[in-house]
C-alpha cells in the first residue's frame, strides 16, 4: 500500500508539529500515555531491561513524548509489596541508560510520580494499614478504614517527591508528571469527598491543592525553574456516590469534582507554576472513565481537556481512546488540546505514529479496548501486554525472526487464531496456505462485530486480511478440509484452528422455533421480537442484551449463578462496571440464581428462581451459555502428522486474546 494513500499524511500533519512544555521542545504532539509497568521492574523498583525495550519500541517508531507509568517515592509511610515501581538512589541507574537511548531517537521522557495509592490500594498488597487524606473506607474492602496521614507524614512525602525528582533530573529525565487523577492519593487530598482534614491540607480548594503545589515548589527548589513539571487530574469525577459512576449523558448530582471546580483547579495549577496539564475524567468509583472500555466512544474525554484550554495558557494534553487518527488530529485542529496521549493504542501497534505519518492507517493494528491484555494481566500478576499484540511488554523476547528452514504449512480455519498463525508463520518465511470452509475470513469475529460498540472487531478483521495479503499467504475460501485431503497434501506442519460452536443447553422445548443461538442471532438468521429472553449472563449474553436493548427491546437475562459475568474468561473491572450500569440504564431485567426449566409452545418461558417457579412471556429466546470446541478434525488426524497443533477455541473456547496468543506462541516457534 502506498504511503501516499489518499494524501492522508497531509491530513494528519498537525500531529507532527513541534510543541514546548516549559523550555523543553517535543518533536510532535503524540504522547505515550502512562501505563503501569508493575511486574516489569527490578526488585529495587527500577525499570528492568524488559521495560526499557518496551519504551524503546515506541520511541523507535515516532512517539514525541513518553510518560512512564507511575512510580512511588517512598515505601515506609504507605508500605506496598516488594517490587513496586519506586524511585531510589539504587534504582536510578536504569533511568539514565533509558534516557540516553530515548534521546538518541529525539524522544523526551517524563516520569510520573505518585504520592501513593491511598484508599484505592488493595489491602492484601500492603504491609500495614491503608492510608488516605482522611479516615475513609478502602475502595476494595469498605470494612477497612484508611488511616488519615499525619501532617508530618505529608511533609515527609513532599520531601521524598523532591528528592526523587532531583535524582531523575540528574539521570537525564526531561520532566516530571504528578499523578493527581483517578482517585489516587493526590486526588484524595484535592477532593472534598475524601478530604475532611482540619489542618493546612484540608478545607478550601486552596488548602486541598496545597499538597501537590508544595511538591512542585520542592521540585523547583531542587531542580530549578527550567525543569518541567506537569499535573494530571480529572476535570470531573462522574461519581454519583462511592462505588457508583455515571454514564455518558446521564443526569446526576456530582459528589466528586465537578467541571466548575475542575476549571478553577486548572487556573490555580497554572498560577502555581505547573508547565502543562494532562486532563482526563473519573476515578475508581467511575472506573470506566479513566479506563474507558469499548462502550465509550473514541475521544470520550476530549471535552474535559477543552474545558481546561478555555482557562489556561500552558499546554493541555488530552486523553481517552485517541488511537483513531481522525479523532486525534481533530483534537489538535479544533484546539481542544495541544497534545494527544495514546496508551493502549501504542500497545496494540507501537508503530502507530509512523504509520499515521506515512498515511497508511489501514495498516494500524486496532486496539479493541477490551483490557484483556493490558489490565487483566495485573490480576494474574503478569506484566502489561496486549490482547492483539502478544509481543507488547516483551518486545525483545517475542520478536519474530526469519527461519532458516522454511516449511510447507497448512492452516485449517480462518478465524482469528487461524489468521494469526498464518500471518506469523508467513512473516517468518514459511510457505503458508490457509483453508476456510466459509466464503469469508473471520470466523466468530463476524458475529461478534455486529453490535456497534464492537466495531473495532471489524477493523481487526480488515487488518488481518491486509496483513495476510502482504505476507503472501495463500487463502482458499469455501473449502471444508477433510482428513483425507490433508493426508494426501502431506504438509510439513498443520495448524488446526477450526473454532467452536455454541453449546445448546438441555432445556425442555429447546427445539422451539422461537429459540436461536446468540451467534446466529448476530448473523441475522432470524428477526427478534419485542420481548427477547437471554439464557446466560456471561459477557456474551450481556453484550447481546445491550445490543437488543439499544434497539428498543424489552430484554430479560436469566443466569443460574448469583451474579452476571462470573463464569468463563475473567471480565476486567471497568468492563463489568460499565456493562452493569448500561444494563440498568436500558431497563434490562436481570434474573440471577435462576434457571430456565422449559420453553413452552405458547411463548412462555418457565423460570425456576429462589425455589419458586414463574412464567415469563417471551417472543425470542437467545442462548448464550458458552462454546464447545470443534476439534473433530484434529482428533481424527491423531498419529497422521508429527507436527500438528490445535489453536484457539478449537483447543479451549475463550476470548480473542487467548486465540491470538495461542497462535502467535506456536507459529513463532515452528
Amino acid at each position: 500500500m502506498s504511503r501516499k494513500e489518499g494524501n492522508m499524511a497531509e491530513t494528519y500533519k498537525n500531529l507532527f508539529e513541534p510543541v514546548r512544555i516549559g523550555k523543553v521542545e517535543i518533536k510532535n504532539r503524540i504522547v505515550m500515555a502512562p501505563l503501569g509497568i508493575d511486574y516489569m521492574t527490578n526488585l529495587d523498583g527500577s525499570p528492568s531491561e524488559r521495560a526499557v525495550e518496551y519504551y524503546l519500541e515506541r520511541a523507535r517508531n515516532g512517539v514525541g513524548l513518553i510518560i512512564s507509568g507511575c512510580f512511588k517515592v517512598e515505601n515506609e509511610i504507605e508500605k506496598l509489596e516488594e517490587g513496586t515501581p519506586l524511585i531510589s538512589e539504587r534504582a536510578i541507574g536504569p533511568f539514565g541508560e533509558l534516557c540516553d537511548a530515548l534521546h538518541s531517537f529525539g524522544v523526551r521522557f517524563f516520569v510520573q510520580l505518585t504520592a501513593g495509592y491511598g484508599r484505592v490500594a488493595v489491602p492484601s498488597t500492603l504491609r500495614g494499614s491503608p492510608v488516605s487524606a482522611s479516615a475513609v473506607p478502602n475502595y476494595w474492602n469498605t470494612n477497612v478504614v484508611c488511616r488519615a496521614l499525619e501532617t508530618e507524614e505529608v511533609e515527609q512525602i513532599i520531601l521524598a517527591m523532591g528528592r526523587a525528582a532531583e535524582l531523575l533530573h540528574l539521570a537525564g529525565v526531561d520532566g516530571i508528571e504528578l499523578h493527581g487523577h483517578e482517585g489516587y492519593l493526590f486526588d484524595q487530598f484535592t477532593t472534598s469527598a475524601w478530604n475532611k482534614r482540619k489542618d493546612k491540607y484540608g478545607g478550601s480548594l486552596e488548602n486541598r491543592l496545597r499538597f501537590p503545589i508544595e511538591v512542585l515548589r520542592e521540585i523547583r527548589k531542587r531542580c530549578g525553574k527550567a525543569f518541567p513539571v506537569q499535573y494530571r487530574f480529572g476535570m470531573k469525577h462522574y461519581m454519583k456516590d462511592c462505588h457508583s459512576g455515571a454514564l455518558p449523558g446521564e443526569k446526576f448530582i456530582e459528589t466528586g469534582r465537578d467541571i466548575e471546580e475542575g476549571m478553577r483547579m486548572a487556573r490555580m495549577l497554572e498560577d502555581a507554576g505547573f508547565n502543562a496539564l494532562h486532563v482526563d475524567a473519573g476515578c475508581y468509583d467511575s472506573w470506566y472513565w479513566p479506563h474507558p472500555p469499548m462502550y465509550q466512544k473514541h475521544g470520550c474525554m476530549i471535552d474535559m481537556a477543552a474545558e481546561a484550554k478555555k482557562v489556561v495558557e500552558i499546554p493541555v494534553i488530552a486523553v481517552g481512546r485517541l488511537d483513531d487518527p481522525e479523532v486525534a488530529t481533530k483534537v489538535i485542529e479544533e484546539k481542544k488540546a495541544d497534545m494527544v496521549a495514546i496508551g493502549r493504542g501504542l500497545l496494540a501497534d507501537p508503530k502507530w505514529p509512523i504509520k499515521v505519518q506515512e498515511g497508511i492507517k489501514a495498516d494500524i493494528r486496532p486496539c479493541l479496548a477490551c483490557y484483556d491484555g493490558c489490565f487483566a494481566a495485573y490480576r494474574r500478576m503478569k506484566p502489561i501486554s496486549c490482547a492483539v499484540n502478544p509481543s507488547a511488554g516483551r518486545e525483545k523476547q517475542y520478536q519474530l525472526s526469519r527461519t532458516d528452514t522454511p516449511k510447507e504449512i497448512v492452516v485449517v480455519g480462518g478465524g482469528v487464531a487461524g489468521m494469526e498463525a498464518a500471518r506469523v508463520a508467513a512473516i517468518r518465511g514459511h510457505r503458508v496456505t490457509l483453508y476456510e470452509k466459509e466464503e469469508n475470513l473471520g470466523g466468530m469475529l463476524i458475529a461478534a462485530s455486529v453490535p456497534d460498540f464492537k466495531k473495532e472487531l471489524k477493523r481487526l478483521l480488515s487488518w488481518y486480511e491486509l496483513q495476510l495479503a502482504k505476507a503472501g499467504v495463500k487463502i482458499r475460501l469455501g473449502k471444508d478440509v477433510s482428513p483425507e485431503f490433508l493426508i494426501e497434501k502431506n504438509p510439513e506442519v498443520v495448524f488446526v484452528a477450526t473454532g467452536a460452536s455454541p453449546v445448546i443447553p438441555e432445556i425442555k422445548g429447546i427445539e422451539n422455533t422461537m429459540v436461536i443461538t446468540g451467534v446466529n442471532l448476530l448473523l441475522g438468521k432470524r428477526t427478534v421480537g419485542f420481548r427477547p429472553l437471554i439464557v446466560g449472563g456471561g459477557l456474551v449474553g450481556c453484550e447481546i442484551a445491550l445490543w437488543l436493548a439499544g434497539q428498543g427491546k424489552r430484554v430479560t437475562i436469566v443466569e443460574m449463578l448469583p451474579e452476571l459475568m462470573a463464569s468463563g474468561s475473567f471480565v476486567p473491572h471497568q468492563v463489568r462496571l460499565m456493562i452493569m450500569d448500561l444494563l440498568a440504564a436500558n431497563n434490562v431485567t436481570l434474573l440471577t440464581n435462576a434457571k430456565v426449566k422449559e420453553i413452552a409452545e405458547d411463548g412462555f418461558v418457565v423460570i425456576h428462581k429462589d425455589y419458586e417457579t414463574t412464567k415469563i412471556k417471551a417472543d425470542t429466546v437467545v442462548t448464550a451459555v458458552g462454546l464447545k470446541p470443534n476439534n473433530e478434525l484434529f482428533r481424527s488426524l491423531s498419529g497422521s502428522f508429527t507436527r500438528i497443533f490445535v489453536l484457539g477455541d478449537c483447543r479451549e473456547p475463550n476470548n480473542i486474546m487467548n486465540a491470538i496468543w495461542d497462535a502467535y506462541e506456536v507459529a513463532r516457534a515452528v
